[in-house]
């Protein structure tokens, strides 16, 4: 099942609430990454963030493996500079019982840092995520053991963000990010993010590549069904993960704008 290289078609894939789960689907090689970056964009994203390519002496093979398999020159920035995902690459050192993460080159991050992230297990780095621990981290865990070279895994999430720039790093509280949001102007002022995740393991190094392709359109550029489909979402998260996403601040108009979107 291809996952689409956009809001619109990533959000009916997505999971809509409720549980976690991996919700992975195979991809082919041509599936693999957008096929059209705007490698302009990612030249300026990095440029205006350095800070989101954190390396460690671990990914330097891995790196350059993954430049070669793309076809260019260098390690793992060149990559990501090559292509619209920002990438990660991760390695279980030995004595170790998680994979950890070993290099990220980010120019779009959806509120994280990799400066916080970088050297930490798979279970420090998703430890903000409600419910990560009890229902998903020893599913995870089994996956990247058993993962294998070739075949490559996809998925999708989504978020509501009060920018529709591609870098969202906040600082403010969520009830001061989306203070100015009401029912009237939410296809304006509302903007939705979905990453397109992949993870595969690199054939020689055995490390494991997770990519995150993201991808922003206003509420108001969405068809009803996808508003509709948000609107039952924000209300069904999780307890805890609704308020590190901030649903409580945008949950009201949100619902609104969809209420008075519905199909006659």
């Amino acid at each position: 099942m291809s996952l689409g290289f956009s809001v619109e078609e990533l959000l009916p894939k997505a999971r809509g609430g409720g549980q976690l789960k991996m919700g992975l689907v195979r991809l082919s090689d041509e599936e693999w990454l957008q096929p059209s970056p705007e490698l302009a964009a990612r030249a300026e994203g990095f440029a205006a963030w350095p800070e989101g390519v954190q390396l460690t002496p671990d990914v330097d093979a891995p790196g350059r493996e993954l430049a070669a398999m793309l076809g260019v020159d260098g390690g793992l920035p060149e990559a990501a500079l090559a292509a619209h995902e920002d990438m990660c690459l991760l390695t279980k050192r030995e004595g170790d019982d998680q994979y950890r993460l070993i290099g990220a080159a980010v120019a779009w991050p959806t509120d994280w840092h990799p400066k916080d992230k970088i050297g930490l297990p798979l279970r420090a780095l998703h430890a903000p995520i409600a419910g990560y621990e009890e229902q998903l981290a020893t599913g995870v865990d089994r996956f990247m053991d058993t993962l294998k070279p070739g075949p490559i895994y996809g998925r999708c999430n989504w978020f509501i963000a009060p920018t529709g720039e591609r870098r969202w790093i906040t600082h403010a509280k969520a009830e001061e990010d989306f203070a100015h949001v009401t029912a009237a102007n939410a296809g304006a002022t509302l903007f939705v993010r979905s990453e397109r995740q992949t993870l595969r393991r690199l054939p020689d190094t055995g490390a494991i590549l997770f990519t995150i392709g993201v991808y922003v359109s206003s509420l108001g550029a969405l068809n009803i069904d996808n508003v509709q489909r948000l609107a039952r979402a924000a209300g069904t998260l999780l307890a805890g993960e609704g308020d590190r996403r901030g649903t409580g601040a945008y949950a009201r108009a949100l619902l609104g704008y969809a209420k008075a979107h519905e199909r006659n």
